[in-house]
């Protein structure tokens, strides 16, 4: 073997921003500083309808979003706010939310105390809180009844909402460069003086620098990444990562993961969102799954255990290994509401569903417990392994209930709370 240096691990690179608190009763979620990366989502219900709303934001919640946005756009859905935040607390749901508001919010936040009380944390779009002089007035209302109710803020600038007059002033100030910036620059720029401007407005006003979070946020993934980084360079504000409209299925999947995990790789982000569209049927939850799973594959964060499957070849021709990965996979996601309380832990787990004899042993002994099933031609026969060791084979009809049952005791032998015993 030649003499090489070692090969360093790749760990994403650390950025300390201000700590911000969002807070409901006795939840506190910390976003920055020293905090994990947090999930974040956004329902799609009319707000007005209090019942629709709380069941949606109690299924993601459980999905494994830390704090919900919800839309506040009118005096009915501002009234509604609070018999939303009770149904949650009926229902034992914490989870902190934000009101995300647009051309109205100065009105709805001194007009609705409730509403302003009941939510744990305000966005503002800086390019949507009114045009020419009463732009900074309305600003200043939202931000002082974020402080007379002491709720962080999150500045949210979205390049399809932008200030138009800011644009048109940076427009003309480039105009006069001897070398003018292309288009994109100024929009670039743009994006940022928004946010740091108005940021520096709030602290003006006497908003206190750590409750102010910012983003700044384009559909482009290329787009995305050079907005950050720049914006990373000049400000210490915990900062909120997302694609705009990232789109449906697959493409928005893929362009959310390229974007966020090159940017949370360089240690920049302090709060994530997934905006993607639902295929027609599909549950909202889909994007708290895709943002918990860019986290995990990172390294950054552990939600759920892990389950390890092959992708399938010509040795493999039964469909045995893939039902029974699914069937795991699902069993895992859909038991950790209950699991994270029951036994503490648990989300570390490591399982394997293998497919033939080439890996599959190998990977299994990897894993915390794993299956190797038949190939085309193998003997019928799978075996199971625990903690790096053979311990049993199974054979016969029954080996997807009969491995999930092992999996279940597994996890209670392992991550059970055991008792201690009294003198």
């Amino acid at each position: 073997m030649q003499d090489h240096p070692a090969i360093e691990s790749a760990q994403p690179k650390p950025r300390r921003s201000a700590q911000a608190r969002i807070v409901w009763g006795s939840r506190v979620v910390t976003v920055g500083g020293d905090a994990p990366v947090r999930v974040q989502s956004m329902t799609n219900t009319d707000t007005v309808d209090v019942i629709a709303t709380a069941i949606q934001v109690k299924e993601l919640a459980q999905a494994g979003s830390e704090v919900v946005r919800i839309t506040v756009n009118t005096p009915e859905a501002a009234a509604a706010v609070p018999h939303v935040r009770e149904q949650l607390d009926r229902m034992g749901i914490d989870v902190p939310l934000v009101g995300d508001f647009h051309y109205n919010g100065h009105t709805l936040l001194t007009q609705y105390p409730a509403c302003a009380e009941a939510l744990s944390k305000y966005r503002i779009n800086p390019g949507n809180v009114g045009k020419g002089d009463k732009h900074d007035r309305q600003f200043s209302q939202m931000v002082e009844a974020a402080m007379r109710w002491n709720k962080p803020v999150r500045i949210g600038v979205n390049w399809g909402s932008l200030d138009q007059e800011l644009l048109a002033q940076m427009m003309d100030e480039n105009s006069q460069r001897a070398q003018p910036w292309d288009a994109k620059q100024v929009m670039y720029e743009a994006l940022i003086s928004s946010a740091l401007q108005s940021a520096a407005r709030a602290e003006a006003l006497g908003m206190a620098h750590e409750q102010i979070l910012l983003s700044c946020k384009v559909s482009g993934v290329q787009d995305l990444i050079a907005v950050y980084r720049e914006l990373a360079k000049r400000t210490d504000h915990a900062l909120h990562l997302g694609l705009t409209e990232a789109g449906m299925g697959t493409k928005g999947t893929v362009a959310s993961a390229a974007a966020l995990s090159i940017l949370l790789q360089e240690g920049i982000g302090d709060t994530i969102r997934v905006s993607l569209t639902p295929q027609p049927g599909e549950s909202r939850t889909q994007e708290v799954v895709i943002a918990s799973e860019i986290l995990q594959a990172l390294g950054l964060r552990i939600f759920v255990p892990s389950v390890t499957a092959c992708p399938g070849c010509g040795r493999t021709t039964s469909t045995t290994f893939q039902e029974l990965a699914k069937q795991i996979d699902d069993f895992l996601r859909l038991q950790m509401p209950v699991w994270r309380k029951q036994y503490p832990g648990v989300e570390q787990l490591k399982v394997a569903v293998m497919g033939c004899i080439v890996n599959g042993p190998g990977e299994s002994k990897h894993a915390d417990i794993g299956i190797s099933l038949p190939g085309t031609g193998e003997a019928p026969a799978a075996p199971v392994f625990i903690d790096g060791e053979k311990r049993l084979t199974l054979r016969g009809e029954g080996i997807a209930r009969e491995f999930q049952v092992l999996v279940e005791n597994y996890i209670q032998n392992r991550f059970g709370r055991q008792e201690v015993p009294t003198s």
